[in-house]
Order: structure tokens, then C-alpha cells, then sequence
């Protein structure tokens, strides 16, 4: 299916999905160059939140199951590389971000997995729902990895 402009919707898909996951690279390394608060561990997945109000249109809408099952995939396996390249950890009275140098290759990885299994469902599921279903796996996984984040936080605080 061709837009009115000459752009498919697979390359605009494309082009979008580098320039958010370039967003993404470069806001991680900004935010890797300041210390970490509770707030800035909190506020993503809080704001995140937010997109649950998509549900309310009623052609976003998944079973329950499914919506389940996104959310598990997220939280679990695929939280767990973003656990393994990431930690906290104390530098004088700051606590850092610290990274593995496959962070970024973790990231990179996560994005192309989204993005083919994204053509895969856009033929199964309506582009809507399959919105809905990767905002789900992907809520899964931020909330995971924050939450993991602000226990490692908390004991850091504790550990002075």
C-alpha cells in the first residue's frame, strides 16, 4: 500500500523506527552522564503509563491473555538483557549508571527483534492492535528494569 506521498508504510515504518531508536541511544547516553535519582528511575515508566489511555479506543483493544502474554515477554526475557548491561553504582556521594559496552548492542538488538516481529504481526493484527500489544511488551520491560534499577538504588542509599 503506497501513500499519497510515493512512501510505502514498511519504509516509513522504517525511518521512523531509526530516528526513535537513535532518540533512544542518545538520550541513554546523556543520562548516563549524571547521577541517578529516584525520580529519574520512576519518571519513565510513570509517564509510560500514560499510554494506557490508547485502550480506550476500542480498536486498540487485545484479549486479555494476549495482553498478559506481551507483558510477561517483556518483564521477563527481555528485561532480563537490559539487567545483565546495566547497574548502579556508588562514585562519591553520586550514584551512576554504569553500562557494559553491550548495552548498546542489547538496545540495537531489542529494536530489530521489535521491528520484525512488528511486519510479522501487522499482517495478523490490525496496525492498532499490534500498537497496543508492543506498548504492553514494552511497558513489561521498562518497569522491570526500573523497578530492579530503584531496589539497587535503595540499597546503595542504605549501604553509606
Amino acid at each position: 500500500m503506497h501513500s499519497t506521498t510515493g512512501i510505502s508504510r514498511e519504509t516509513l515504518t522504517a525511518v521512523v523506527t531509526v530516528f526513535g531508536l537513535i532518540g533512544v541511544l542518545l538520550w541513554r547516553v546523556r543520562e548516563g552522564r549524571t547521577p541517578v535519582t529516584l525520580r529519574k528511575i520512576l519518571i519513565p515508566p510513570l509517564g509510560m503509563a500514560s499510554g494506557f489511555c490508547m485502550f480506550f479506543a476500542p480498536q486498540f483493544r487485545v484479549p486479555i491473555l494476549w495482553a498478559m502474554a506481551a507483558f510477561t515477554i517483556g518483564a521477563l526475557p527481555l528485561a532480563y538483557p537490559l539487567l545483565l548491561t546495566s547497574r548502579l553504582e556508588r562514585e562519591g556521594d553520586a550514584i551512576m549508571m554504569k553500562r557494559s559496552r553491550a548495552f548498546f548492542l542489547v538496545i540495537l538488538l531489542l529494536a530489530a527483534l521489535r521491528y520484525f516481529a512488528r511486519r510479522y504481526f501487522d499482517h495478523v493484527l490490525t496496525i492498532e492492535q499490534t500498537g497496543g500489544l508492543f506498548f504492553i511488551l514494552a511497558f513489561g520491560m521498562v518497569l522491570r528494569w526500573r523497578l530492579t534499577m530503584m531496589a539497587q538504588y535503595r540499597r546503595l542509599l542504605r549501604a553509606r
